[in-house]
């Protein structure tokens, strides 16, 4: 079984955005930078388990520029058997999926496994594009994935449960908390990581269908307002006069 995995470079959480060029363009000054976590830490981690369990081979593919390599090595030292970069700014959501769908398509992957959304932008479209793209079925925000033959057996949840799909391959899934484990690369697998194919491929020339005029930060919370908890009705009244909740 062929199973892709794209992965994405985002900004760790830890880190403090600001915007530059007019608010027109991300800071990236003192910004440390991670792979997305629910791509390493569910899609590339049970991608590597399947063909551990099953056979097979895994190949994480990233859209971005050569300083995304570092990132994509570090994947590779996680288990994954290859790499390819396509070469380009991942400029909006319809322009990576069309990169990635293309190369699934071209070299015959199986199974398409994707985080559900990534960090910074928490758009999640990017699975379904793929799938769309591919003419394959997609399953969202999956917990549990297992495949037999040409099977996928898939678990998720719903609103006041937990829903059991069933799809054949090929497919796309987009995985969330509860598919896989975080692994931490041990020092065998970043040595082998080195050796470890990584093909750097031109983008397809598509064109993004999005531009983005301007980025702005969230407001700063107001202050807050204490009322004596014996005085109940000066509270009633803030409630319905001022935070007009009641």
């Amino acid at each position: 079984m062929k199973i892709l995995v794209p992965i994405s470079k985002v900004p760790d959480t830890t880190a403090k955005i600001a915007f530059t060029d007019n608010n027109t363009a991300f800071d990236t000054n003192n910004v440390q930078f991670i792979i997305n976590p629910t791509d390493e830490w569910y899609a590339l981690v049970r991608a590597i388990e399947l063909v551990e369990q099953g056979g097979g081979s895994v190949t994480v593919i990233n859209v971005g520029p050569a300083e995304n390599d570092q990132f994509i090595r570090k994947a590779l030292a996680i288990g994954a058997n290859d790499a390819v970069r396509v070469d380009a700014e991942p400029k909006d959501a319809f322009f990576t999926a069309s990169q990635i769908a293309d190369y699934a398509k071209a070299n015959g992957y199986d199974l398409v496994i994707t985080g559900k959304e990534t960090i910074d932008y928490n758009g999640a479209q990017i699975g379904a594009m793929i799938a769309e793209m591919m003419d394959a079925g997609y399953v969202a925000l999956v917990t549990s994935l297992s495949v037999d033959g040409g099977k996928a057996t898939m678990n998720r949840e719903i609103e006041g449960g937990e829903e059991v799909v069933e799809a054949s391959l090929p497919l796309v899934v987009s995985a969330q908390k509860g598919m896989a484990e975080q692994r931490i690369p041990n020092m065998r697998g970043i040595m082998q990581a080195r050796t470890k194919p990584l093909q750097v491929v031109a983008p397809n020339g598509a064109s993004p269908l999005v531009n983005i005029s301007a980025y702005h930060l969230p407001e700063d919370k107001g202050g807050c307002t204490y009322v004596d908890a014996e005085n109940v009705g000066e509270l009633v009244r803030l409630l319905h006069e001022e935070a007009k909740v009641i």
